[in-house]
């Protein structure tokens, strides 16, 4: 393998140009930036990342915390804030924090150790005042840690009210929400209570049964439709995330209770799952690859010296399926 001092001498240029033309920083003219990395290639040479971090004072590293990996919607959600992060030249590191102590903190640790250069959070481990005196930056997605710490979410209101226009033109008038634990820190809480406030003016009777943003685990729902088998029987309309309704629709088939002409029930998310089922699921759509794609901005814009905004809304849209 070449070094950086042979590709120089073969371009007939000094290192700096070399490094200038690998890196993209600063000027260089385009011919012999093509020459140079012709050569480069054709010696084989690789850049010497770790120097090049030390010298830029970076580890060319973002941390990424959710809650759990094996919930669809934060694998599609970390696909796409991974790609991002590569495509700006960052590697992730990734954890969730359910079922495992400390993780949260140990990124906490690494930042503050200058072992990662930021972290983008979605978990709800840790209190907000872990976060407050970091100096590195810090993205919080679908977390309030309030206005020192940029939060991109979903408009859960827009969301929940939506759920709820498609419920009562369908003339449910009896209906249960799962979710809503009004902590005030989950930005999702919103759509809950947005819902409840919609369905209430316009007549409608509404039961929720609340679930705590850690337990949103598949059989966490089977187990919420077994607890209250009897309810579901008597209500009209229900909603919940996507993988609720998934379960709601499987537990309405096995008791013989039609949907849509017995039941109705919108999800929320907008995942993969809810096009693989018969009939489809009618949901609200979250648009994963765009909140992904601001919250890798944000992260960018940090690093770069620039003041981000304190919150980013991203609008949502209604699916249609055969369940509503």
């Amino acid at each position: 393998m070449a070094s950086i001092r042979e590709v120089a001498k073969e371009a007939g240029v000094g290192v700096g140009t070399v490094s200038r033309a690998l890196n993209g920083n600063g000027y260089v003219a385009e011919e012999t930036k093509k020459r140079i990395l012709e050569i480069a290639k054709r010696l084989d040479y690789t850049p010497n990342e770790m120097a090049r971090n030390l010298s830029s004072k970076r580890t060319g590293i973002i941390g990424i915390v959710v809650p759990d990996i094996e919930n669809p919607f934060w694998g599609r959600y970390l696909k796409y804030v991974e790609i991002g992060l590569y495509n700006h030249g960052f590697k992730s590191l990734i954890c969730n924090t359910i079922g495992v102590s400390n993780r949260e903190q140990d990124f906490i640790d690494f930042l503050k150790r200058k072992a990662i250069d930021g972290i983008i959070v979605a978990s709800h481990s840790l209190n907000d005042e872990a976060y407050l005196n970091l100096k590195q930056p810090v993205v919080s997605f679908e977390r309030d840690m309030g206005p020192s710490i940029p939060q991109v979410c979903s408009n859960h209101g827009q969301g929940g009210r939506f759920a709820a226009e498609k419920l009562l033109k369908a003339g449910c008038k009896q209906v249960i929400q799962l979710g809503g634990t009004y902590n005030g820190r989950t930005p999702a809480d919103e759509r809950h209570h947005e819902f409840k406030r919609v369905m209430e003016a316009a007549g409608a009777h509404v039961t929720t049964i609340e679930m705590s943003w850690d337990m949103v685990e598949y059989d966490h729902y089977r187990k919420i439709m077994e607890s209250y088998m009897e309810l579901f029987t008597k209500v009209d309309g229900i909603f919940t995330a996507d993988i609720g309704a998934y379960f709601c629709l499987a537990f309405a088939k096995k008791n013989g209770i039609k949907v849509p002409e017995e039941l109705k029930i919108i999800g929320f998310d907008g995942l993969e799952i809810t096009r693989m089922s018969d009939p489809n699921i009618t949901t609200i759509v979250q648009d994963i690859p765009v909140l992904a794609r601001i919250s890798v901005e944000c992260m960018i814009d940090m690093l770069k010296g620039k003041k981000p905004k304190a919150k980013y809304l991203v609008d949502v849209s209604v699916q249609e399926g055969g369940t509503v």
